[in-house]
């Protein structure tokens, strides 16, 4: 499963912090991982330069082995708050289409 981060001009992120996230999403999803080919990461501030409440927003994408991507979005007040609050929808999403694929 490959991992790549995204940001627009308004938000940065670097290496440091992609080494903190990378083992994150990994343990949290990593169960799916074999089905999962590629995670994309979109980090952007809603509002540029204003300060202003869950304004920061994080997309992720998820390219699922012979399925549709599939996309969870998260807004929060820092990036980091919005990575988490993604990664737990991503996984809840996961386990939905899962549970769905062993019922067929």
């Amino acid at each position: 499963m490959k991992i790549q981060f995204n940001s627009d001009k308004n938000v940065s992120i670097g290496e440091d912090q992609i080494d903190y996230f990378t083992p994150l999403i990994t343990e949290k999803i990593g169960r799916f991982s074999a089905q999962i080919s590629r995670l994309e990461i979109h980090l952007s501030d809603e509002n540029a330069s204003k300060d202003a409440l869950n304004d920061k927003r994080c997309m992720i994408e998820a390219r699922l082995e012979g399925m549709q991507p599939i996309a969870v979005t998260e807004q929060a007040n820092t990036p980091e708050q919005a990575i988490f609050g993604a990664i737990d929808k991503l996984n809840a999403s996961l386990r939905t289409i899962t549970g769905r694929i062993k019922d067929h």
